[in-house]
């Protein structure tokens, strides 16, 4: 029997693959007696150590799905495979191919590619392949080789797609983040996506969905991430699958949405604020709020809707909210985009991702980039340089700066601490540009610092630029630090222990691996004195429990 590998280098351990796993599953379907196993690496394991793997694992014929963060990778194992096995077929597939197949032939030693989607087109190959001599790859749609191209790939019905998850054991998939799709194609144009290559929108039935959902719900998986480009498209479907997993909450998973704010439904919303704190985790691309940019990339953003929406979804305090905000695109001068970032920032999300634009394969975007006045790296992940309206310096600045937010925002970590630091500056970005900038200044890398280091450096920067002598800038580190860690050491910038906080555990000194009090100082000089329970956590905010102690705390023998 010939062997067929497909293979996933996925970017990190807790990532997995659902393209490899899904070509698999129909594969066999449509060719039940077809011998077809996946493997799985990451990016960061040893080249020669992957190449020997599947080495050994003899494969007739081998598929890798191919993506910007692992192409590189996969460049390297095929043109080894090719010399070691020199039989084995060897195809490529997936968006970083599927728009440039004819230079990426001419580059490596493979037999062909799969261009565009790959379910129909892979069972056919597959098909093919098993009948020898017999077999004609000129009969499968979406198969580019050196001789023959034969069009554009067959789209598959979306309910008849298998779930692959029921045939993997479930330690396969522990400690990893679980990706799910309900429907493929996207009805916006944003050039710089490759979904705005997909004219077809499509979706599978809501009892399909149900059915497998509850597959997650059953095994209690920790996250599920949709891979819907924009899940709210059809509100009616999203507020339906909404309501199944609001009535069907196991308490435990969380799923995470891709949505367009400007286009989400008051019932949509009242529904989601009914929810478990942490069911919901909700992403929206807001990318830039400077209209005359919007238009260039052809996004379409209500953005006084916009905010509106997120202004809703925080009133219950129950749903993590994540916004982004691409640097780089068409118009967008480095001022311009400091408003963009200011003007998200104000919208309070529990993570605003600054990220920076990437010239696809296959984009509207890349196909203009000249006209555009786009310099982006030719090499993965193809990002933006520098453009005609903002300059490489100015875009390593926002590098810096990109990197103090995600340590001191969004890790969640310093939010009252933040509170505090940002009436001293004029604006958000300002705050984090002198951050980064004090970074450079003392030679400190964002990944030298411990946890700890990180509050020590927050606190020595306020010192040196704002206020030697702030008592308030210490207890709200000491405040957001204890709300996060238990700490077994007490921390140099925290002073000595408040004896009467210190007092609180005599006779109980179990309640002190559980609790911790610590003591802070009012405008009015008076003490309060706060509880951290590290028995709870808030699903949203990350933070344990925290509440003032009060008189009957203080008489309470047992400690409980």
């Amino acid at each position: 029997m010939k062997k067929i590998i497909l293979t996933a280098i996925n970017a990190k351990y807790v990532h997995s693959n659902p393209g490899v796993y899904s070509l698999c599953a129909y594969a066999k379907q449509c060719n039940p007696k077809a011998d077809i196993e996946t493997l799985s690496f990451t990016i960061n394991q040893d080249v020669s150590k992957i190449t020997e793997e599947i080495y050994a694992a003899g494969p007739d014929l081998i598929g890798f799905s191919c993506y910007i963060w692992n192409i590189t990778v996969i460049r390297q194992i095929v043109t080894t495979l090719s010399k070691i096995l020199p039989k084995t077929q060897i195809w490529l597939g997936g968006p970083e191919v599927s728009y440039c197949a004819d230079e990426m032939l001419s580059q490596l030693p493979v037999t062909g590619i799969l261009s565009g989607e790959g379910e129909i087109a892979f069972a056919g190959l597959v098909r093919e392949f098993l009948l020898g001599e017999d077999g004609d790859y000129r009969k499968v749609k979406g198969i580019v080789t050196r001789d023959f191209a034969t069009g554009e790939a067959e789209l598959i019905p979306m309910d008849d797609l298998p779930f692959f998850y029921q045939d993997f054991p479930k330690e396969l998939f522990d400690n990893k983040i679980l990706y799910y799709e309900t429907s493929r194609g996207c009805p916006y144009m944003c050039t710089y996506c490759l979904s705005s290559v997909e004219k077809h929108l499509r979706f599978k039935s809501l009892p399909k969905i149900y059915r497998e959902l509850q597959f997650f719900l059953d095994r209690k998986v920790k996250q599920v991430k949709f891979v819907d480009r924009t899940f709210n498209c059809d509100p009616d479907h999203a507020i339906a699958i909404w309501k199944y997993l609001k009535e069907h909450d196991n308490g435990i998973t969380n799923f995470h949405f891709e949505i367009a704010a400007e286009t989400m439904r008051e019932d949509a919303l009242k529904l989601i604020g009914s929810m478990r704190p942490g069911l919901l985790r909700l992403e929206i691309g807001v990318q830039s709020t400077d209209p005359a940019t919007l238009k260039a990339i052809r996004r379409q953003m209500d953005l006084e809707r916009c905010r509106r929406v997120v202004e809703t979804l925080h009133k219950n305090e129950n749903v993590i909210l994540h916004l982004d905000l691409i640097a780089g695109l068409p118009g967008e001068s480095y001022e311009r985009f400091v408003r963009s970032f200011n003007d998200v920032y104000a919208m309070h999300p529990k993570e605003l991702q600054l990220g920076f634009l990437k010239v696809l394969k296959g984009t509207p975007i890349a196909a203009k980039a000249a006209e555009e006045g786009l310099v982006f790296d030719k090499e993965p992940p193809y990002e933006v340089i520098f453009t005609a309206d903002i300059s490489y310096e100015e875009l390593r600045k926002l590098k810096a700066v990109e990197e103090m937010l995600e340590i001191y925002y969004n890790s969640g970590q310093f939010v009252r601490t933040l509170a505090c630091l940002e009436p001293s500056f004029d604006t958000p970005y300002a705050l984090f540009e002198s951050l980064a900038r004090y970074y450079r200044e003392k030679g400190y890398t964002v990944m030298q610092p411990s946890r700890l280091k990180r509050y020590e450096i927050l606190l020595s920067f306020w010192e040196e630029q704002i206020d030697p002598d702030s008592v308030e800038i210490r207890e709200c580190l000491l405040y957001d630090l204890y709300a996060r860690e238990n700490l077994k050491k007490r921390p140099a910038f925290a002073g000595e222990e408040d004896p009467v906080a210190r007092d609180f555990y005599k006779g109980n000194k179990q309640r002190m691996f559980d609790t911790h009090v610590e003591a802070f100082t009012g405008a009015d000089g008076k003490k309060t004195y706060y509880l951290f329970d590290y028995r709870s956590r808030d699903p949203v905010t990350g933070n344990v429990g925290v509440r003032i102690l009060t008189e009957q705390d203080w008489q309470q023998e047992d400690g409980s």
